[in-house]
């Protein structure tokens, strides 16, 4: 069985993720693999739809297997993000290629860019960038202009940076993985407004809080009536409802304890301190931590990470496998699996195994819990331990 993986958000999974399985499929894969975002999500927030509707709504739309990207490692920046990503996928032991969307699908001068920007002579670049007063991403995008002409402006394209991320962390983790690119299809990553019939995932989830009506030209069927059941049940994000929860958790915390959290350094924990206890909302809180040299998805994360207590003595990458969800063609894939991690559908089972193994768990579940209280009917906790492996009986072709 030829199987493709994918790192997702699934954020929520709408046609272009669609489009993205049944190209593989075209391609003569016979199992997609995703590892999906669970808890929290990369641009520093929770979850907007619980993670289970996320994984329902892959499974009836293309997707054959779902792992758990864990809450702590959701939240990462694009480098942490995408080495967790890749760790699990070559972990499970059956997959033959990472596959990713980009703003430019030509997979060999992505490779090239991000081999550049771990030679000695990038690095060095950089820093000197940096000591001049450069933010970090525009000093990276020159150092990749400097040493491939062309790629600076790949790398203000946010799946292009991810996508030379994944570079990166194949080479990092000397995986066996082969890199497959392919051209996003519809809309850029933050369009502000739909275009032939599709829709950015930003912009679906801008029109949350007037309920999911709005979503269903630009996502499968199948997916619809799931996100209408969740808006009818109260299963989505109540921003305020974050709001309040977040800055109570930040406002409880000490000057010494924010100080600990990931990417606190250069003074950014004292910043937090600060901010916290001025801040109304979230959306204020960010606003009064920004500054030129930080985007601010970073400064999301480092708010959220605080308040999670995500700190560095976690584990560097996931020690686990923890399968959320699957067709009956994933189901096989798993049969066939000479995974490399514990691999489990009990959290509770992967707790259990290691110290390691439980300290990211209880993370995680920490995490998940959060995200269940932020909703327009809050959810009980555990959740991460009692939502069930759930097996999509729809036949794929």
């Amino acid at each position: 069985m030829k199987a493709a993986g994918i790192i997702a958000e699934y954020h929520p999974f709408h046609s272009g993720h669609a489009w993205q399985a049944a190209q593989l499929r075209r391609k003569g894969f016979d199992c997609v693999v995703a590892v999906m975002s669970t808890g929290t999500v990369q641009r520093g927030e929770c979850e907007h739809l619980p993670f289970d509707v996320r994984v329902r709504a892959a499974l009836a739309s293309g997707v054959d297997l779902v792992l758990a990207l864990p809450a702590p490692y959701a939240c990462l920046s694009a480098e942490g993000f995408a080495r967790a990503g890749v760790w699990l996928l070559q972990s499970l032991g059956c997959v033959d290629t990472l596959c990713f969307g980009a703003e430019h699908a030509d997979t060999n001068a992505l490779l090239k860019v991000a081999h550049s920007l771990d030679t000695p002579q990038a690095q060095k670049l950089v820093r000197l960038a940096l000591d001049a007063g450069v933010p970090w991403a525009k000093a990276r995008s020159q150092a990749a202009e400097r040493l491939c002409p062309g790629a600076g402006h790949w790398l203000q394209s946010p799946n292009n940076i991810l996508a030379v991320e994944y570079g990166r962390a194949l080479t990092a983790l000397q995986s066996s993985l082969k890199p497959l690119a392919l051209v996003r299809k519809g809309v850029p990553h933050d369009a502000e407004a739909p275009l032939q019939g599709y829709a950015a995932a930003s912009w679906l989830r801008a029109q949350l809080p007037q309920g999911v009506q709005a979503w269903a030209p630009y996502v499968p069927v199948e997916c619809r009536r799931l996100y209408e059941q969740a808006w009818e049940q109260g299963a989505v994000l109540d921003a305020r409802a974050y709001s309040a929860a977040l800055l109570s958790r930040l406002r409880a915390l000490p000057r010494i304890q924010l100080a600990q959290g990931r990417g606190s350094d250069e003074g950014l924990g004292n910043r937090l301190y600060h901010a916290v206890r001025q801040a109304g909302s979230a959306q204020q809180l960010i606003e009064l931590l920004k500054t030129k040299q930080y985007p601010t998805a970073r400064l999301r994360r480092l708010a959220l990470d605080a308040a999670m207590g995500f700190t560095d003595a976690l584990a560097p990458l996931p020690p686990y496998l923890h399968v959320l969800g699957a067709t009956k063609a994933g189901c096989e894939l798993l049969g066939m699996s000479k995974a490399l991690l514990p691999i489990s559908s009990s959290l509770a089972k992967l707790r259990r195994h290691s110290d390691e193994c439980g300290a990211v768990a209880k993370a995680h579940s920490a995490a998940v819990d959060f995200a269940a209280l932020c909703l327009r009917t809050p959810q009980p906790c555990a959740r991460a331990y009692t939502v069930r492996f759930y097996v999509e009986k729809r036949s794929k072709s």
